[in-house]
């Protein structure tokens, strides 16, 4: 009962939070107003909070990881892999190496591995926390797909190299033709158990409907079993859950395009999404909040054994390896950006010189967040001897406060690096989006052409069929000559479409407004209220989305 009871309390502290940060005058990123409300909630009541490392990484990481693999944009992860690498692997080993060192430069007490496994832990970033900063002033489409790919590989690269470290931090053993020997089996037997996984379940849904029919409640189920039966699996073999989850997403993706799946059921599912995605996350801030106090206590502790009685010093700590991350950062961005320019020269590519402003908005969207959280909180209790895991209470505040205030400094930061800042400009995606929308009318048309042939055979309604056949096709004759259109004529039908666009919301929120209207006067049933207010939203929400 007292389980039920936290759980409920989260989720309230949850949708608290967002109510909160709308309120809020000057635009708090949502994971501070979280981690505030938790920090509020352990003040005033003790939930008894007892975090089971594996527990929880099992039940956060993997939908989250998932869910990143499964949304993020194909197109530019591939069209700036050179670049994502670099920051998603490259990036990541430069962090290991340089603030491990100075964490363990900085705080003696710390031994050297777990000094490595906190530097791999605080390397992942998290672009939801970006996103929720950039809200008022967006950041360029292309730098945020960047920092997506990047996300999405660092998260798993440095949580692998976190497992690594506290390997070595229980075992005090590490051996570099080993580890790399490991890291192999690790990292590709996770890639490929992961889309195994995927490819297997979609395939075998995929059968079963063809045969049986689709039922929209078990797909989402089906969606939301995936990743956890992708990481079980892996790490029953000893290899990375984390890529296998990553994996498992993006092949998600690709089986996703067999289209096999019902319109209802892609509605509803991305919904159910949506919500496991903000709740998990929610979840996780407002779980540090909770747990910062005494996490602060048992790091006073241990700075205590450092010589510094102070407890300020856990302030400065953490200041000094933010600062650390922030210069580690900004050096790979500027030799990555150097190394790119040189290469396009020797190519005889002209490619233009970013601001220096675009570099340093780069390096300061290095926000940590929900997987920095969730892996930090999965360092051992115990060593193998039974002996406490050495500062593991000072690791986990380094951590949150790296959490903290990266996001405070680029929620001042980046509005202030994007404010009319001149980009580049994006690539449009016009003439390919008029060109697939063609496309689909020609096959609309074929598909009605057959299918009238198909209704009027030996049918004496054969003249309504063939009216209302024509009155259908025209309507997609006059979106292949919409498109068709170049220049000003091009833009008159754009305007057109956008004065069209609007005229139709207006009209359907109408038609809601009276079928509500009529439920509540009782002239029309529930049932008939809810089945044809959900054929408007549906209709909306497809012409919403323009």
């Amino acid at each position: 009962m007292e389980s039920i009871s936290v759980s409920l309390i989260l989720l309230v502290s949850v949708v608290l939070s967002g109510t909160l940060a709308r309120l809020s005058p000057i635009a708090l990123p949502l994971p501070l107003v979280q981690i505030a409300l938790g920090a509020v909630i352990a003040s005033v009541a003790d939930l008894g909070v007892q975090l089971e490392p594996h527990i929880f990484f099992l039940l956060f990481l993997p939908p989250l990881l998932f869910l990143d693999g499964w949304r993020i944009p194909k197109e530019g992860l591939f069209r700036d892999k050179a670049t994502i690498l670099e920051l998603a692997l490259g990036l990541v080993v430069f962090t290991v190496v340089g603030v491990g060192l100075f964490i363990n430069w900085m705080i003696p007490s710390m031994p050297l591995a777990v000094a490595f496994a906190l530097a791999a832990i605080v390397s992942p970033t998290d672009p939801i926390a970006v996103s929720a900063i950039a809200a008022r002033v967006p950041i360029p489409k292309r730098l945020m797909h960047i920092l997506e790919g990047e996300s999405l590989l660092n998260d798993a690269s440095g949580l692998v190299c976190m497992q690594f470290a506290v390997a070595a931090a229980l075992t005090g053993i590490f051996s570099m033709t080993e580890a790399f020997g490991t890291f192999l089996w690790v990292a590709l037997g996770g890639i490929a158990l992961g889309a195994a996984v995927t490819w297997v379940v979609m395939k075998a849904k995929d059968f079963v409907s063809r045969r049986l029919g689709e039922e929209t409640g078990s797909q989402i189920l089906i969606s939301l079993l995936i990743p956890f039966g992708a990481y079980l699996l892996a790490e029953h073999l000893h290899c990375s859950g984390i890529l296998a989850a990553v994996a498992a997403g993006i092949t998600m993706s690709y089986a996703e395009q067999s289209g096999q799946a019902l319109a209802v059921t892609r509605v509803r599912r991305s919904a159910v999404w949506d919500t496991v995605q903000f709740t998990l996350n929610g979840i996780i801030f407002v779980l540090l909040g909770e747990q910062l106090p005494s996490i602060v206590v048992g790091a006073a502790e241990v700075v205590r054994t450092t010589g510094h009685h102070d407890p300020v010093w856990l302030i400065v700590y953490v200041i000094a390896i933010n600062a650390a991350l922030a210069a580690l950062r900004f050096l790979w961005v500027w030799l990555s950006l150097r190394f790119t320019l040189f290469r396009a020269s020797r190519k005889g590519t002209q490619v233009p010189k970013p601001s220096w402003r675009l570099v340093v908005a780069t390096s300061l969207a290095g926000v940590r967040g929900a997987i920095t959280l969730a892996g930090v909180l999965t360092l051992p209790l115990l060593m193998n001897d039974g002996s406490p895991f050495p500062a593991r209470d000072l690791a986990i505040f380094l951590a949150a406060g790296v959490i903290i205030v990266s996001l405070a400094t680029a929620s001042i930061g980046l509005p202030i690096l994007l404010t009319g800042l001149e980009l580049p400009p994006e690539p449009s995606h016009q003439q390919e989006e008029d060109s697939a929308r063609i496309a689909a009318a020609h096959a609309a048309i074929k598909a009605i052409e057959g299918m009238q042939h198909d209704l009027s055979q030996g049918r004496s309604d054969a003249d309504l069929i063939t009216d209302a056949a024509a009155r259908l096709m025209e309507l997609y004759r006059q979106r292949i000559d919409g498109r068709a259109m170049t220049g000003e004529a091009a833009a008159q039908v754009r305007r057109l479409e956008e004065i069209d666009h609007r005229l139709r919301l207006e009209a359907m929120r109408a038609e809601r407004e009276e079928l509500y209207r009529l439920g509540r006067s009782r002239q029309i049933h529930d049932d008939l209220v809810r089945r044809l207010v959900r054929e408007i939203d549906l209709v909306e929400a497809r012409v919403g989305m323009r």
